[in-house]
């Protein structure tokens, strides 16, 4: 090996180092991919909505990006997504909308999909951590059915999650909404989203949510919000 591949930049050999959390994306994909051919419900157009795009958040979060979470892709193009509706901790319907104010990150997840199981722990611990900073994890369970909320409730409290608020999408719909845009293929799917509710970056499969990789993400996007 020459000297200078020996020096290969940071970002570059971290993203060589995620091959287990590709394994991880990979059975989640399929599993997402096999119950989305069963249907559901329509969530209105996949067309993005776009606003003002925002080249230095993008760029901020994108540097921040490295080690367990050097998959994420930092976007900050000025989309939005009104046309995605789910039932909040309080029962209503409401959009992304619903998150204004603080840096969220939104976790869509299901029970049947392993790799979203596995992460849960961790992004509890991210929100508490975070949560008096600006920030919160607002996970979206999407267990189809009549009793897809009772299940998503019976694991949460199963594992011991104290701090997740349960926000559901039992029609399956608002993930055919990100599949149609590229944003997500399978599950579990991430969205990072700023104080107005717009995207600022996404990642496609799990992650280490509770590391300093995770913690440096974070806190560069508060840090963002602040400007």
């Amino acid at each position: 090996m020459s000297e200078n591949q020996d020096k290969e930049p940071r970002k570059q050999v971290n993203k060589k180092l995620s091959g287990g959390a590709l394994i991880g994306v990979g059975i989640a994909i399929a599993t997402a991919v096999w119950v989305s051919n069963g249907g559901g419900g329509q969530n209105g157009s996949a067309e993005p909505t776009l606003y003002a795009a925002s080249p230095a958040i993008e760029g901020a979060i994108d540097a921040a990006a490295l080690g367990e979470l050097a998959a994420f892709r930092a976007t900050a193009k000025g989309e939005g997504y009104p046309e995605i509706s789910f039932v909040s901790d309080a029962g209503e319907m409401v959009g992304f909308d619903h998150f204004e104010g603080k840096v969220t990150l939104v976790n869509f997840w299901a029970t049947w999909c392993a790799p979203c199981r596995a992460e849960m722990p961790a992004l509890d611990a991210l929100h508490a951590k975070y949560q008096d900073q600006g920030f919160q994890v607002a996970t979206i369970n999407l267990d189809a059915g009549d009793d897809g909320i009772a299940k998503a409730k019976a694991f949460m409290d199963e594992v011991g999650l104290k701090n997740l608020p349960l926000h559901a999408d039992p029609t399956f719909a608002a993930f055919e909404v990100l599949k149609a845009r590229g944003t997500a293929l399978g599950l579990p799917a991430t969205i990072l989203l700023g104080p107005d509710g717009h995207e600022w970056g996404v990642l496609a499969g799990p992650a280490e949510w509770n590391t300093e990789d995770a913690h440096a993400l974070i806190e560069a996007a508060l840090a963002q919000a602040k400007s």
